[in-house]
């Protein structure tokens, strides 16, 4: 795979998104160290791979020893299948009805939980002559989708006696599991529903990143890990004092575009926001904006990282752009580049900072971070 020095970075753009393949790999071994040997490992790609480009790092993660993928529709598992990958792909999500055969097609699983889910199976295979593969979906408590706990199962030993469908797995997810009681509670409608099919050859997983880490009873056959791949902390259980040892994978970056040396009471951006106080003041601008899925809400309150220094974003974010108080940096030029966040030599800047800054969780940055914002793949 291509490899660039974070240092110059050529794209068509003055902006990107850097993403350290080494990382990636870096969690992965530390996921893994939560695991036994023998349990499976199944790395959420959905939404791009939580917006750090799926196509591109399911390489890496594979040859790091994941054993399947979860998307969350039919066309995400498409788009990998066209990338030229291969491994097991399970949607996780619900697919509609008529895309069932796009999905046998491609040999990607599916999640299923209703009647339609199974008449659409045996529809695709009636079409194809090939069986869909299956995953049933179980609610324990998440109330989201999933057939419920007391109705599972029936349903899974009725799915099974169908010829005409390959049943796999039985899974379920954790709805607050950095909540102990909740989760004990889910545990326990979930053990009623395999207590009662321990006869049955299955697949059984429903734990997260949060779950890996924090119960190591509910691993069952396979683990699912999204956000610690890409080396950020979910809410973890109450009691676990050492956090794993993630490792950001996602930087952002922008070069200057534009410098001006502004007069006292001079205004800056839409609004006149910010106005400068002192009797010169170094501006730079970077071709970041809104649009690229950076929250105008975040103007004035965020800084950026160059020459090892922060720098303080001024004025209000725009569409496409954005500006920073540049004037304790000596020597600096059009061209040099700004890190909203990741590393810059000694200074770092979190995504869980926006995240509490905007009263939302980590996953929403990475994953609004608009694909206009080019993917450049490092390994340092």
């Amino acid at each position: 795979m291509t490899q660039f020095r974070a240092s110059f970075v050529q794209t068509r753009r003055d902006a990107w998104v850097e993403v350290n393949l080494a990382n990636i790999e870096h969690n992965i071994k530390v996921l893994k160290n939560f695991t036994s040997p023998q349990t499976r490992f199944l790395a959420v790609v959905k939404a791009d791979a939580y917006g750090h480009g799926s196509t591109m790092v399911v390489p890496t993660l594979l040859a790091s020893g994941v054993d399947m993928l979860g998307v969350a529709s039919v066309d995400e598992g498409i788009q990998l299948r066209e990338s030229g990958i291969d491994a097991p792909i399970l949607v996780l999500g619900s697919a509609p009805g008529w895309s069932v055969v796009s999905a046998v097609e491609n040999d990607i699983q599916l999640s299923i939980f209703t009647r339609d889910h199974i008449n659409a199976c045996i529809n695709a295979y009636n079409k194809l002559g090939k069986k869909p593969v299956v995953h049933i979906k179980v609610d324990t408590g998440m109330h989201r989708i999933g057939i419920s706990h007391e109705q599972a199962v029936e349903f899974i030993r009725e799915v099974a006696q169908i010829e005409q469908i390959q049943l796999y797995g039985v899974f379920t997810h954790l709805a607050c599991a950095e909540n102990r009681r909740i989760t004990e509670k889910q545990q326990k409608n979930w053990d009623r529903v395999i207590s009662s099919i321990n006869d049955m050859d299955l697949t059984l997983h429903a734990v997260n990143t949060a779950g890996m880490v924090g119960y190591n009873d509910l691993h069952y056959d396979m683990v699912r890990s999204g956000i610690g791949i890409y080396g950020l902390t979910p809410d973890l259980p109450e009691g676990i004092s050492d956090l794993p040892d993630f490792k950001q994978v996602m930087r952002l970056k922008g070069r200057i575009v534009h410098l001006q040396e502004l007069p006292r009471n001079s205004g800056v951006s839409y609004g006149y926001s910010y106005v400068t106080s002192s009797e010169s003041t170094k501006v730079a601008t970077i071709p970041i904006g809104y649009a690229d899925g950076v929250p105008r809400s975040l103007s004035n309150r965020i800084y950026g990282l160059i020459n090892n220094k922060r720098i303080r974003q001024v004025g209000n974010i725009t569409m496409d752009q954005m500006m920073f108080d540049v004037s304790s940096i000596d020597n600096i030029a059009v061209g040099d580049v700004i890190t909203l966040l990741g590393q810059d030599e000694d200074e770092f800047i979190s995504i869980d900072f926006w995240a509490k800054m905007l009263n939302t969780i980590n996953y929403e940055i990475t994953c609004r971070l608009k694909v206009r914002l080019p993917r450049v793949y490092t390994r340092e």
